[in-house]
């Protein structure tokens, strides 16, 4: 049982074993489980998305309350640990999964065909138009701002000590403002459905 957790691939591998028993469990009770029916589809993609996308906050998360505080508390010789192994791993699966949550909540609207008119802001899909123009915004940053900022902080670009620091303040500051528009983008993204905006 050990040997599970000692390997990530393991863990995950058996978290979908746990997950496939359970449903097998709950149609042998008596549940139904409508894999070839669309609305089946519908829920597995918004699984995905949402799974996604606590992967996407949870790491943004991560940086803001937990690494980016910290980093002054570490002793010097102790912060390439960060800089060389734990950061650029975290901002692998950090922008990815931004990327991942962008793509799957495209074809989620799609497939609910409602993506141009949560796009456009019409009712009565403005709540998760709202949460997506502002996930978008989050996107873009942790692409083409967060990303290639940090690359020059963590030495993947060089660049002088100047840029290097200048580079940091830009990447800290466009996580900063990804984390404030984290807060009314998961409002807007979960009230869609669930009564927190009536229209």
């Amino acid at each position: 049982m050990g040997a599970i957790f000692q390997s990530l691939g393991r863990t995950i591998t058996a978290g979908v074993v746990v997950l496939i028993v359970l449903l097998i469990i709950l149609v042998a009770a008596g549940g139904k489980v409508a894999l070839g029916e669309h609305g089946w589809w519908l829920f597995a993609m918004r699984w995905l998305h949402v799974t996604a996308g606590v992967m996407w906050i949870g790491l943004l998360w991560y940086f803001n309350f937990v690494q980016t505080p910290s980093m002054p508390k570490i002793p010097d010789d102790q912060k390439p640990a960060i800089s060389k192994v734990i950061a650029p791993t975290a901002l692998f699966w950090f922008r990815w999964a931004a990327m991942a949550t962008i793509v799957l909540g495209l074809i989620l609207a799609l497939m609910n065909n409602y993506l141009v008119q949560a796009l456009t802001l019409q009712k009565p899909f403005t709540s998760i138009g709202l949460g997506a123009w502002l996930g978008t915004i989050m996107w873009f940053n942790v692409w083409f701002i967060i990303w290639p900022n940090q690359k020059k902080v963590l030495g993947i670009v060089q660049v002088a000590a100047d840029e290097k620091a200048a580079a940091g303040k830009r990447a800290g500051m466009a996580s900063r403002i990804n984390t404030m528009l984290s807060i009314p983008m998961l409002y807007f993204m979960v009230a869609q459905s669930h009564g927190g905006v009536a229209f």
